[in-house]
């Protein structure tokens, strides 16, 4: 299952590929993309899973971004 969400005060691009990184290092995680230009994040799970992996997803974007917030 595919799920898309709002990012708020992402600033850099840069931190936007860290952070996608991250993400799709996170067990479970079929495939994770960061559209830097339209703040936009896509993370392909197993739909029981997501809670977890939303979890992890919020705690790795704060440490690479910390004013950037995943709009759940």
């Amino acid at each position: 299952m595919k799920k898309n969400f709002k990012l708020q005060d992402l600033d850099c691009a840069h931190c936007a590929a860290k952070m996608q990184d991250a993400i799709s290092k996170i067990e479970g995680v079929k495939s994770a993309h960061i559209n830097f230009m339209s703040q936009k994040l896509t993370i392909e799970a197993e739909e029981e899973e997501f809670d977890s992996i939303m979890k992890q997803a919020v705690k790795a974007c704060k440490k690479i971004e910390p004013d950037c917030t995943i709009l759940i």
